[in-house]
């Protein structure tokens, strides 16, 4: 692995975009916590997820030359905090990590997560089915980690022992809890056993961990893995190498040559980071980024297609933004808030917000009120489902007979002596939910409740959100491609000491989250998921601001742009297209449904059956 120190300096020559095409794919974004701009996935909220890449390409002679040929520089907002995956809690980190480590197998472009039948191999060449509770997989032999040690069933092994130990708190902790065991039957065989049977096993197996090497991290105690230097100068088996982390400015990442699915044809990777949007968004305007993934104002949108050298590209979100009401007092979890552990207060905080002008005024066209905690990707979303109405009149009413009202005319309702006000946290980062906090703040001064705003630096909004430290704060999260894991990773049980910051807990709503992720069909599953967002929304944990549609900015020189549906994207085996007029030849390395990962029997071998090529799924998509 290259050498690099993770605040060192370096004596190579300033990167500057590349000046020849490369191949890029885009996917939505996902916000973590905070500041951080997936899923998703993952995941604490952040901004948004471009994954780059993945294509090799083979120039021919005469084409591109110099250092600088086929590098490719994101406009990154904020610095993430490790890229060691299970541990990672931001967008840039995820972003990162996809071109580091390589899952089992991925989602297909169908995103369909029930069965196994539209998954892609990664790590794993074929699996199977050993029973209704047992799942085999096989990994191909050709997989290598950065240092040259062979991938093994003991990595796989390894990594799940690790994403669900509590001592590493991660955040995909609760996606896993239906997998009872993961074994090792030979070097190249790993065995998942399940506690239950439900439609989405093979998902939950395959989508929610990125496989780490046992070699490395047996050694690191699991109560460090969030500093551990591991984070800061990885090992991976995917198809780049890290190279440098340069602290407050960037990381590089090389392709890597050995990759066994294919060499990448973008050379090098760079994520340069930025202190906010604003920023990053003046790096790709003028020409110091090839890539900013989310241009989030129209403002923004407006200045990047005055911009000659950029091309625009627009896609649905996977993200959604909301005010998160923490119903334990702040710093012990064991008290309830003063303010917010009443329903029907958080009722009338809910019904005082004008999410509609709110929106209208932020974002114009480019957003959406979500009718709860999705986004509008995910194939729940219904503009149908129930919300509170905007209602200031009821939602006055309520406060004053809860007690709430303005006894010594100061404009301020109280009550026992204490005034209804709050701190509601918001990242610097951030200038779409520091401008969404002022605008809460004016309206609920309207009805007289005081709001106190809280701008701090990322890390410390993390960090305080983490550990329950806060009375309200303006949160983004990335929806995964199915509801099943990240709902009920934030609004359930299962995410108390996770994702579920504001502890929020309702027994119907988590009976009705069962039952919709047992239902074998979507078609079932669809009124109890809606029956469940209207339980949620009566509750009022959060008021839910908005759902970003995708706009990207890429600098033309990028060649071949094409949009994925959900979460991130890690190469599958690759797939030679060859087009004359091109004049170079693209081995793709997203994952190809021409390798579709059905499950074939132990005992015999089976035709892996063969779909139609993907085809673009974006009116934009080009050649150059």
């Amino acid at each position: 692995m290259p050498s690099s120190t993770p605040g060192g300096t370096s004596d190579r020559p300033a990167v500057r975009p590349s000046d020849r095409p490369t191949s890029l794919l885009l996917s939505p974004p996902g916000e973590m916590l905070s500041a951080m701009l997936r899923r998703s996935s993952p995941q604490l909220p952040v901004f948004i997820v471009l994954v780059v890449a993945v294509f090799a390409s083979c120039e021919r002679r005469g084409g591109c030359t110099g250092a600088n040929c086929g590098v490719l520089i994101d406009a990154a907002v904020a610095e993430p905090g490790t890229l060691l995956p299970p541990s990672s809690e931001d967008i840039v980190a995820t972003d990162i990590d996809e071109q580091l480590f390589l899952k089992l197998a991925d989602v297909g472009m169908s995103q369909n997560t029930l069965g196994d039948e539209d998954f892609q191999p990664l790590l794993a060449q074929k699996w199977e089915w050993d029973g209704p509770l047992t799942l085999v997989f096989h990994l191909d032999p050709r997989a290598r980690w950065h240092d040259g040690q062979p991938v093994t069933a003991a990595d796989v092994e390894f990594t799940f022992n690790a994403y669900t130990d509590s001592l590493v708190a991660s955040p995909y902790r609760p996606k896993l809890r239906r997998i009872a065991s993961v074994t090792q039957r030979d070097s190249l065989t790993t065995v998942f056993r399940f506690r239950e049977r439900y439609p989405e096993m093979f998902y939950d197996a395959v989508y929610h961990m990125r496989i780490l090497p046992a070699h490395l991290l047996r050694p690191v105690p699991r109560d460090q893995w969030r500093t551990a230097p591991f984070g800061r100068q990885p090992v991976g088996d995917g198809p780049y190498r890290f190279v440098r982390w340069q602290a407050a400015q960037s990381i590089e990442l090389v392709a890597d040559s050995t990759f066994f699915l294919g060499r990448p044809g973008i050379r090098r990777l760079i994520w340069r980071f930025t202190p906010n949007l604003q920023v990053a968004v003046q790096q790709v305007i003028a020409d110091q980024a090839d890539v900013r993934e989310q241009l989030v104002t129209p403002d923004n949108v407006k200045r990047a297609r005055e911009a000659q050298q950029l091309a625009i590209y627009t896609y649905r979100g996977t993200v959604y933004t909301f005010l998160s009401f923490n119903q334990r007092s702040p710093g012990d979890s064991t008290k309830p808030h003063p303010i917010f552990a009443d329903r029907e207060v958080r009722r009338a905080l809910a019904m005082a917000v004008d999410r509609a002008s709110l929106l209208k005024s932020a974002l114009g066209d480019l957003a959406k009120v979500p009718p709860g905690p999705i986004s509008e990707l995910l194939w729940i979303w219904d503009p149908e489902i129930r919300q509170l109405p905007y209602d200031t009149a009821q939602a006055g009413r309520i406060l004053n007979a809860r007690g709430w009202r303005d006894h010594d005319g100061d404009g301020v309702r109280d009550k026992d002596g204490q005034p209804l006000a709050f701190h509601v946290l918001v990242p610097t980062s951030s200038v779409l939910r520091r401008q969404y906090a002022r605008l809460l703040q004016e309206q609920y001064r309207a009805i007289g409740v005081h709001v106190e705003v809280d701008e701090l630096e990322p890390t410390v909004v993390n960090q305080r959100v983490g550990t329950g430290k806060y009375d309200t704060a303006i949160l983004s999260r990335s929806n995964d491609p199915s509801p099943s894991s990240g709902i009920a990773q934030s609004w359930t049980r299962a995410g108390f000491g996770g994702s579920n910051f504001g502890r929020y807990y309702n027994p119907e709503f988590e009976r009705l989250v069962d039952r919709a992720v047992t239902a074998t069909t979507r078609d079932r599953a669809r009124p109890l998921w809606r029956a469940a967002m209207e339980t949620l929304n009566a509750d009022a944990p959060g008021v839910f601001l908005y759902a970003l549609d995708n706009v990207a900015a890429i600098h033309k020189r990028v060649d071949n742009v094409q949009i994925r549906p959900g979460g991130g994207v890690a190469p599958a085996a690759p797939r030679r297209v060859c087009r004359d007029h091109l004049r170079r030849c693209h081995v793709r390395l997203y994952p190809d449904s021409s390798r579709a990962g059905k499950a074939v029997r132990a005992h015999r071998r089976r035709r892996v059956r063969r779909p139609d090529p993907v085809r673009p799924t974006h009116h934009a998509i080009r050649a150059r």
